[in-house]
């Protein structure tokens, strides 16, 4: 078998993982004489403790069940993203890889050793259960999730679609772990929705980062380019996807500079792309929404327009997940998944751990509106104008007409419901009339 690497794009969970193959040579390097004696000392501690092992522990364990093991715990304690994929586990993210199957419709990663839930897929069975970004996983069913890998966890929240499943968590604000009842279902994702706000601020949610997403953000534009005044780009709850969408993506916003870089241990894995003026469509204000869930490329989206001062954050800090992962088979059926870079964004700073600050921090939740009943206004009045109201109202009653159609639409009533989406309405607002 031909040894190649499949590179995975620094996704904060693998439900998304993709990528191309590349030639094994980039690890190539002349040991030293000192290097080859040490390395062959270690071989030869690993061989007698296996053998010790085999022949003296209680239970009768075969040699190949000991190699798997001593590669697993090998991985594990690597990072919080390496790991050993056994056939099961190999064929797995194969399926998840698909872009359709069966399960909740959760991105999954490691916070302070905790599986955490990074966010929900729009419109899944775990969105509509309630499962929210930060939630802490403490036990699938009756398994605890303590000293559980990533894959593991993946592996027992899939299943058949209709077969129900109990999600134990821990919420921040409530005293007690919260118990979930899930029904897994067909989870298949729809990246791109676009709708109007005001008639001239076009709102773009990308839920994940595709190989359609450029594209699709780029139709968006285009087809109300001639009223949009300024465009808000929604990554919240967006756990990443494909490097070369997200740079796509800045490159739509950015007509030159560095977009992101990747940095490894050997050079050959150093990575620069940057912006090209022939990609840009729009130099229209633009402002990002980010939180806790938007994790990988839609940390390096946000975080680029941020250092070319070309968007406005606004929301909560970022997942903070930087890292490059490559899937190396290592026979037909098996392989390991190995962190090999970082990410950092144009001005140098890097996201793992670290994440993306907005600019206006903005906590979730509702517009609180008080109305007053006592106020009088002029319609009020016995003897007003009545030739005026009925000009005022006929225009309301047209405007009524025109929105007959509420699907591409966000109402005020909408905005109310999501302080986040308000203040970014209301920056927007601000930019294009500074802009003029």
């Amino acid at each position: 078998m031909k040894n190649k690497k499949f590179i995975t794009l620094g996704f904060a969970s693998t439900a998304l993982a993709i990528g191309l193959l590349f030639s094994s040579s980039l690890f190539a390097k002349s040991p030293t004489k000192q290097d080859e004696a040490s390395r062959l000392q270690a071989l030869a501690k690993f061989t007698k403790v296996i053998s010790i092992v085999e022949q003296y522990n209680v239970d009768d364990v075969t040699i190949e069940e000991l190699m798997d093991k001593a590669l697993d715990g090998m991985m594990k304690n690597l990072d919080a993203h390496s790991n050993f994929l056994t056939k099961k586990d190999y064929k797995q993210l194969q399926v998840q890889t698909s872009g359709e199957f069966g399960g909740l419709g959760i991105t999954v990663g490691m916070k302070d050793g905790a599986l955490t839930v990074i966010a929900p897929i729009d419109d899944t069975p775990a969105d509509k259960a309630g499962l929210k970004s930060g939630d802490i996983i403490l036990k699938i069913d009756a398994k605890s999730t303590i000293s559980m890998t990533i894959d593991e966890a993946v592996s027992l929240m899939r299943g058949k679609v209709g077969d129900p499943i109990d999600v134990t968590i821990v919420r921040k604000g409530e005293a007690k772990p919260l118990e979930i009842h899930i029904v897994r279902g067909i989870i298949t994702i729809e990246s791109v929705h676009a709708k109007v706000i005001n008639k001239n601020v076009l709102y773009i949610r990308v839920a994940s980062f595709d190989k359609k997403v450029a594209t699709d953000v780029a139709k968006e534009i285009n087809k109300r380019k001639a009223t949009t005044t300024g465009i808000i780009l929604d990554l919240r709850n967006n756990p990443g996807g494909l490097l070369d969408q997200a740079v796509d993506l800045v490159d739509i916003f950015v007509d030159e500079g560095k977009i992101v870089s990747q940095k490894g241990r050997h050079k050959s894995d150093d990575r620069t792309y940057s912006a090209t003026s022939s990609a840009t469509l729009t130099k229209v204000p633009v402002v990002v929404l980010i939180n806790g869930g938007s994790a990988s490329a839609s940390e390096i989206v946000s975080g680029a327009l941020q250092d070319h001062k070309r968007a406005v954050l606004v929301g909560e800090n970022t997942f903070g997940k930087g890292s490059v992962q490559v899937v190396l088979p290592i026979t037909k059926e098996e392989a390991i998944k190995l962190t090999i870079a970082r990410y950092y964004l144009p001005s140098g700073r890097t996201i793992q751990a670290v994440g993306v600050k907005p600019d206006i921090e903005v906590a979730p939740g509702e517009v609180k509106t008080h109305k007053n009943s006592f106020s009088i206004k002029e319609a009020d009045l016995k003897q007003h104008l009545e030739e005026e109201l009925e000009k005022v109202d006929g225009k309301k009653e047209e405007k009524k007409a025109e929105s007959k159609d509420k699907k591409d639409i966000i109402t005020p009533e909408m905005l109310n419901k999501d302080i986040q989406l308000k203040e970014a309405v209301d920056i927007i607002k601000a930019l294009a009339i500074i802009k003029g």
